[in-house]
């Protein structure tokens, strides 16, 4: 006759590790990257690009969730953000978009309400916003450029969130980094990008 005792007595290391296990998921912290191509992986394998690399380097502490898609705008981000902020309950943010909005020539005025949009609703969801800085290519004029590059310190003043450098500025200089395009880093770049990302975003989500 089978030792019921003995059996459950057996399980207790097992439902140990499956109580503990349960408990670390439910309290790991996440970091949302809210963003388009750039962080996507454009023309490359999610596993390249470098928020998965940055999510292996930090070893998921805090865990990293790429949630970027390539092409979004500012207005697609925020249709996203509400299931997004659901689903993964993140306690930061990091908002990498603007970009593709600035590229279209859309109105300062619109990206910037929609990036205000996104960090009210993060906010609302007891997240915390990193800004990344943006820029466009000095050819879309100047002043586009400037009043496109003005949105970013101006949110990150008026709301007290910290603004995250451009990662791109770096990668341009470096022709062997960048895709036929001129505007997407290649494979080559990411793990760079990943070790600058790191070094600025360990001191807002790694010290709290």
């Amino acid at each position: 006759m089978m030792n019921f005792k003995n059996v459950f007595r057996w399980h207790y290391p097992f439902l140990f590790f499956v109580l503990m296990l349960v408990s670390h998921l439910a309290s790991a912290s996440t970091l949302l990257v809210l963003g388009d191509s750039l962080s996507a992986g454009y023309r490359m394998s999610a596993s390249v690009a470098w928020p998965s690399l940055l999510n292996s380097h930090w070893q998921q502490q805090p865990r990293v969730v790429n949630a970027s898609i390539s092409g979004d705008t500012t207005a697609q981000g925020l249709a996203r953000l509400p299931a997004l902020l659901k689903q993964h309950q993140p306690q930061w943010v990091l908002i990498e978009l603007g970009g593709n909005d600035g590229l279209r020539g859309f109105s300062p005025q619109s990206i910037e309400q929609d990036l205000r949009k996104i960090i009210d609703d993060v906010k609302a969801a007891n997240a915390r916003p990193l800004l990344m800085q943006v820029r466009l290519p000095a050819n879309y004029g100047r002043r586009y450029t400037e009043a496109f590059s003005g949105i970013y310190p101006r949110l990150a003043q008026q709301y007290n969130i910290p603004l995250v450098p451009f990662f791109m500025e770096q990668v341009y200089l470096k022709s062997e980094w960048m895709q036929q395009d001129g505007i997407h880093p290649n494979p080559d770049a990411q793990p760079f990008i990943a070790e600058l990302m790191a070094k600025e975003l360990a001191p807002l989500v790694k010290h709290e």
